[in-house]
């Protein structure tokens, strides 16, 4: 016989979960604090309540409190875990937290401090000292925070995982167990579990001897529970994560799941015996630049969006998926659910003119001194978590056809030529085909972090040029950095920048820079942001920067939820990096983009 720990409210025996004493499954769906505008916190969490679901987990994003290292956590305003928690509570919810410290979740870095991962280079997720030091001194400061929120403290607190998928990463078990004992040390008394994919490999490396181990996948839930309990005979059957849809990159199709498909999983899960957490319940937005990246033999920028193909759409529309999966729970557990909140209101479609300011080169080169250096700098370098960083030098061009190439250049870099635009390198291609007359000239280099690796072995990778920038086989010295973190602007810093190009440098229509429409608005409500004739860049509603935009697709529209409104005139600003357009519009639907379905499965690996 297993049975978990006492003190924990959610406990299990022969098989069974139990909360407080009586048999319980855990119907939960996951929705991240971090993705949704804390004025919409309760209307999403009581449209899980109306999916039919008892509990809600969320996943702690380190980095979205400690962006730098010198500065303390924050858990004020967005950033007030508590507040979000004992709202879920008082809606009746139970809460399962994630803390990490990795959650991958598609987002940046996994969830990790840039600074952090800089720091300690590979030690990270391992027994490292200089890692483990900084996550105890992380968890000194949130696990107190969680601790009187627990179920034991009359809180909605009923369970805590222990890292996130370590067995597709790793297989430093002393690690886990070092992680399982700081939250216990630090008074974590519910239920704490491992959750890792329905494979020996990944259960090999991801599970600690009397934690409870959980399983996260997207179908084929009978053979899911059958590993499970050939490996741990006694212990509940708990998906984890079950993936009713998928995230999308930049460059690919939207991927759905249908309706059929996800609820024939979900009921598989139920009459095996299973709790379930439905991931995502409702997606939200990544917004600003916290979207991460994937890997693949070439970079996978995530895209904006984080719809994820949710019963609860990105917007809080109940869609059919939602319906069929809350007829299913209703079955199932026989108790009819509360009617969900009414519909989002949305503004009516209409297109706004821009007016251009200023050109991208001469604005981006006033926003920040320079910093010299013999070699080019890093992100982390010059301690920048995201956003751009213009590099400038002088070599001299050889007469004829040169090539340009860039070693170690995460992402993707804009090449410039005396002010002219000469074309764009990848990681992927690495140089391009310049023309000289033997003079020297003014070369610049804009290399955009499209977000930082979330999963796998080149989680923590740096940003920038990482190598060296070479004319031929000759290695060019001699740079200025500026760094530009776009999401820690100023409004005012934003304005100035944005301003006509008689301040900033001249700019002819259509070219890229920044451009600025101005939109009055009566009623403050949702909308989808279209901008057609734009091809990339990023886009700021009244000083918040929304995300990025880039008509590679899917995505065609950005959300724009209602509380960054204003009744009043409202600002929306665009830097766009290539090529600009006339126009924004404000569009009655999301769009994102042609779909294809998707599942995701796993192969005993």
């Amino acid at each position: 016989m297993t049975v978990a720990t006492s003190a924990a409210i959610l406990n299990y025996s022969n098989g069974a979960l139990l909360r407080d004493g009586v048999e319980h499954r855990v119907l939960s769906g996951s929705l991240h604090y971090f993705r949704v505008h804390p004025a919409l916190w309760r209307d999403r969490l009581e449209r899980l309540a109306a999916l039919g679901l008892n509990t809600v987990d969320t996943y702690v994003a380190w980095n979205f409190h400690q962006r730098r290292a010198e500065q303390p956590a924050d858990f004020s305003a967005w950033r007030d875990l508590e507040r979000f928690v004992r709202l879920a509570g008082e809606l009746g919810l139970d809460v399962i937290l994630r803390p990490g410290p990795y959650i991958c979740a598609e987002w940046d870095n996994g969830g990790f401090p840039a600074w952090l991962t800089a720091r300690v280079g590979t030690g990270l997720r391992s027994s490292d000292p200089l890692f483990l030091d900084a996550v105890a001194e992380w968890f000194d400061d949130l696990i107190p925070r969680l601790v009187p929120l627990q179920a034991s403290h009359g809180g909605p607190i009923v369970a805590m995982q222990v890292e996130n998928e370590y067995g597709s990463y790793g297989d430093d078990g002393g690690y886990l167990t070092w992680l399982r004992d700081a939250l216990v040390e630090r008074g974590v008394t519910e239920l704490l579990y491992t959750a890792d994919g329905p494979t020996d490999l990944m259960l090999d490396g991801g599970t600690l001897p009397g934690v409870l181990a959980t399983a996260t996948f997207g179908s084929r839930a009978s053979q899911a529970i059958g590993l499970l309990r050939s490996r741990r005979d006694g212990e509940p059957f708990i998906c984890a994560e079950y993936w009713n849809g998928w995230f999308d990159h930049w460059g690919e199709r939207h991927h759905v799941r249908s309706v059929p498909s996800a609820d024939a999983t979900l009921a598989e899960i139920l009459e095996l015996g299973g709790s379930v957490s439905l991931y995502m319940a409702h997606g939200g937005t990544n917004f600003g630049l916290w979207a991460g990246a994937n890997h693949d033999g070439a970079l996978q920028p995530t895209i904006t969006s984080y719809d994820s193909d949710a019963p609860v759409a990105e917007h809080g529309a109940i869609t059919p998926k939602f319906m069929a999966l809350r007829e299913r729970l209703t079955e199932f557990t026989g108790v009819l659910p509360p009617a969900p909140p009414a519909g989002p209101s949305v503004l009516a479609p209409r297109a706004v003119a821009v007016e251009h300011g200023g050109a991208l080169l001469e604005s981006l080169g006033s926003a920040a001194a320079g910093i010299p250096s013999t070699r080019p700098m890093s992100f982390e370098q010059l301690g920048l978590p995201s956003g751009l960083v213009l590099y400038s030098a002088r070599p001299r061009l050889p007469r004829g056809s040169t090539t340009l190439t860039i070693t170690g250049l995460h992402d993707r870099a804009q090449v410039f030529v005396d002010g002219v635009p000469t074309g764009v390198i990848s990681e992927e291609t690495g140089s391009l085909e310049l023309s000289g007359v033997g003079a020297p000239v003014e070369l610049q280099i804009l290399v955009e972090n499209q977000g930082r690796i979330n999963y796998g072995p080149l989680l923590g990778q740096g940003k920038g040029i990482l190598g060296g920038v070479q004319i031929g086989r000759r290695l060019v010295h001699g740079w200025t950095m500026r760094a530009l973190p776009l999401d820690e602007w100023s409004p005012a810093l934003l304005r100035q920048l944005s301003s006509t190009p008689e301040s900033v440098g001249a700019r002819s229509s259509g070219s890229a820079g920044f451009a600025t429409a101005r939109v009055e608005i009566t009623e403050p409500a949702d909308t989808f942001l279209a901008l057609p004739g734009f091809r990339k860049g990023f886009v700021w509603v009244n000083g918040f920067l929304l995300g990025r935009y880039w008509d590679v697709g899917p995505q065609l529209t950005l959300y724009v939820p209602a509380p960054l409104l204003t009744s009043g005139v409202n600002t929306i600003t665009v830097l766009e990096l290539e090529q600009s357009g006339d126009r924004i519009e404000f569009r009655g639907a999301p769009e994102l983009g042609p779909a294809e379905e998707y599942v995701e499965t796993f192969d005993d690996e």
